[in-house]
């Protein structure tokens, strides 16, 4: 590795710590597990949801998820993995997935900073305010699915709705 690329990763901050002030500004419960992880639990319309920050100095990248408060049952899963394409369809940040072991939808992204001094606090916020407000929209479709028997393309149109007026 060239001593420039050593060099840049010495001097890069670790966005962990920015972010460990945003969650703690936003007054949700976080634990700090180590220099490269962080998780957080942040409230939601429809549900709580899990946020997971890990940062890899090596590479100079950060992964995050944001965790939906709902198990998938295996038996639904096929149908689960059908709106998880649809849905994706309709992001332009990051994707929708299905934690394997837990059954657990989640919403991920990942933000490579080589070469910069660090991320700024609005990219964070930014990365993280998407994140919440991709499971508020599409969480409805998620339940249609799951537990109101509908198709993975009906949930989704009925989700993604726009109600004009009042009632």
């Amino acid at each position: 590795m060239s001593g420039l690329l050593a060099l840049e990763r010495e001097h890069a901050t670790n966005p962990l710590d920015v972010l460990e002030q945003i969650v703690a500004a936003n007054e949700w419960a976080f634990e700090r597990r180590s220099d490269g992880e962080m998780a957080a639990e942040a409230p939601g319309k429809w549900c709580d949801y899990g946020l997971y920050f890990s940062w890899s100095a090596e590479i100079s990248a950060m992964s995050f998820s944001c965790a939906f408060d709902m198990k998938v049952p295996p038996e639904n899963r096929g149908k689960l993995f059908e709106l998880l394409a649809l849905a994706n369809e309709k992001l332009w940040i990051g994707h929708f997935g299905l934690e394997s072991e837990e059954g657990v939808p989640v919403f991920r992204h990942s933000v490579l900073l080589r070469g910069a001094p660090g991320a700024s606090a609005e990219s964070l916020e930014d990365m993280v305010d998407i994140a919440l407000t991709e499971c508020e929209r599409f969480f409805p479709a998620f339940q249609f699915v799951l537990w109101g028997g509908k198709a993975p393309a009906e949930a989704l149109q009925a989700a993604m709705l726009d109600c004009v007026g009042e009632a």
